[in-house]
């Protein structure tokens, strides 16, 4: 646009070039010195001739250049994912948070790999302490090879071994622009369609893009289905084997003598039958993760009905197992981000080892060392565990940030 709309017919003067800007459409009258900021961030180019400034449109947006979403998708709002080519990532991050406080910081990260980095900020939202710390880390890395999203978030963290993760990685645009705004950073690297948000909640774990374009109800619902569910998928093969195997007086009797039938023909206890059922269990998911996208969603689907129904007629697991575990299969799936979900699959099994041996009041220990954990846990100095936030930063919190 700039070439063949101001160098171009500059250089060939084929008509008098002032008298181009009085007349062609594309050009218009910038009086207003307040607006020649917003016009620039708009991708506006500004020309002054005879002290009359006048503004081009040539912003080169590339959006449907860029892939769509794979891990994070959504019903509503924009379908657009991150490129692998850094320098696309930030014009559609541009695009989207078009703000003169949008800072970019360039960074080199490994003696063999020279992996660029940027790390984007709103100077005016970003808390200095969280930023000065994210600087201090970056430059404190020192390894060969850095390739990929995820190997910088254990760069990033350190050796500590966390339960939970605690920085976001994100593939969605949207998501890194409301991040933005709340005053977050924002890490992107080259060869990479994923971006590190950080510090992290627990509550931005389970929130999803989406969740900004729902009514407020269905949010708060959603909310709940979410909450419990974590809850189900961690706990219920745990509570399984201590009802059945120490306090099956927590059932009705006619329940009670239902599960007791349905297990009569199972010839080892009900950890043993719990092991079985999640072991088939992670192995289909994993499958499903490894296997080409056209072949592992069907292959995976006809494996577990062949094997649940042949478990069950075989007499190795009862059909309150396989109730169960659906149960806890499907719960994993409701959490929106991937990384969490992942955690929470190896949660439930530190609570059946427990279950074993103190029953239902092991799993209530259990819990409370979890919440316990997650009360204690911090991402970059910042409390990890709130499980309730607003979707959208207030007045409020805009000028705190100020006074800091």
């Amino acid at each position: 646009m700039i070439a063949d709309f101001i160098f171009v017919p500059f250089a060939k003067r084929e008509q008098p070039y002032l008298e181009q800007l009085r007349t062609l459409v594309e050009y218009k009258v910038a009086d207003d010195v307040a607006k020649w900021r917003e016009l620039l961030l708009r991708g506006n180019a500004l020309i002054e001739a005879d002290g009359i400034v006048y503004s081009l449109y040539a912003a080169r947006i590339i959006p449907n250049q860029s892939p769509q979403t794979q891990v994070e998708s959504a019903i509503q709002g924009p379908q657009l994912a991150l490129s692998e080519d850094m320098s696309r990532s930030l014009n559609l991050i541009r695009s989207m948070y078009q703000s003169a406080d949008l800072s970019v910081e360039e960074h080199t990260i490994g003696s063999v790999s020279k992996t660029p980095i940027m790390v984007v900020f709103d100077q005016r939202r970003v808390d200095p302490i969280i930023l000065d710390n994210v600087r201090t880390k970056i430059t404190t890395i020192h390894v060969e090879m850095v390739n990929a999203a995820g190997e910088l978030d254990k760069l990033l963290i350190g050796k500590r071994k966390h339960l939970f993760p605690t920085v976001l990685i994100t593939e969605r645009p949207d998501r890194i622009t409301k991040a933005i705004a709340k005053g977050k950073v924002v890490i992107l690297m080259k060869n990479s369609m994923f971006a590190i948000i950080l510090p992290a909640t627990f509550f931005d774990f389970m929130h999803a893009v989406e969740d900004h374009y729902e009514a407020f109800w269905m949010t708060r619902f959603l909310f709940f289905l979410r909450y419990t569910s974590i809850l189900l998928t961690i706990t219920l093969p745990a509570l399984y084997i201590s009802i059945v195997s120490y306090n099956p007086e927590l059932f009705r009797v006619q329940l009670a003598f239902s599960i007791a039938g349905s297990r009569s023909a199972v010839p080892y206890p009900s950890f043993i039958e719990v092991f079985i059922m999640l072991f088939m269990i992670e192995t289909l998911i994993e499958a499903s993760i490894r296997l080409p996208l056209y072949i592992g969603t069907t292959a995976t689907t006809v494996s577990g009905l062949i094997l649940g129904q042949a478990a069950q007629q075989a007499g190795l697991v009862s059909s309150i197992m396989i109730i169960v575990t659906s149960v806890v299969a499907i719960a994993d799936f409701v959490i929106p981000v991937s990384s969490l979900s992942f955690a929470v699959r190896f949660l439930k099994y530190p609570l059946i080892i427990i279950a074993i041996f103190f029953g239902i009041s092991g799993v209530a220990v259990g819990v409370f060392v979890y919440i316990t954990y997650l009360c204690n846990l911090r991402s970059f100095g910042k409390p990890y565990f709130r499980i309730f936030g607003r979707l959208q930063p207030t007045e409020g919190d805009i000028g705190q940030v100020k006074m800091k």
